[in-house]
């Protein structure tokens, strides 16, 4: 993954769910240029945050040792914007997996104290749900090859991962 939309994970159940944070700060570049008037995080930089959530979930089932893209998006709806400042929760969950892919759905929510708020919980407001599909293309069915290079899941991203597993003490298949 060249770039990563989440910042950490909060619960990995690998073939089950995970869940995933995304800060949205001014500090990121692409807040300047979309909507620069009225900053918002692009929906389709959401659902990349959902997918690439999923998509670790998938792959933690072959401990990641396949590669697995991003085979469809079934669907996506989003109920409202979400402005710097918040903070991105995607719950994605496994509905079914096998040695062909993964089937998931996400939820997408903003934690935030809301209005008048004692703050000592945070709620979490919806923002959105994606269906999502995936594929091992290393058993696709129309019989590519593809590089044995891991692309998806390189030395970059694992170290990465590493430092999230430690973090929720995640246990991996195998």
């Amino acid at each position: 993954m060249r770039w990563i939309w989440i910042d950490r994970f909060e619960i990995f159940e690998p073939g089950k769910r995970a869940v995933a944070i995304k800060n949205v700060s001014m500090a990121e570049e692409h807040l300047h240029t979309y909507c620069a008037e009225f900053p918002i995080m692009p929906a389709s930089l959401m659902v990349e945050g959902m997918a690439q959530t999923g998509g670790i979930l998938a792959g933690a089932m072959r401990n990641f040792q396949e590669k697995v893209i991003l085979a469809k998006i079934g669907r996506a709806a989003f109920e409202r914007l979400v402005r710097p400042g918040e903070q991105l929760v995607y719950d994605a969950q496994v509905q079914s997996i096998n040695e062909m892919g993964a089937s998931i759905t996400g939820v997408i929510s903003s934690r935030s104290m809301g209005a008048g708020s004692s703050g000592a919980v945070p709620e979490l407001v919806p923002v959105g749900m994606v269906e999502m599909m995936f594929s091992h293309i290393d058993n696709n069915m129309a019989g590519r090859q593809f590089p044995d290079f891991n692309f998806v899941f390189n030395s970059d991203f694992m170290a990465l991962f590493e430092s999230y597993r430690r973090q929720i003490e995640v246990k991996l298949p195998g």
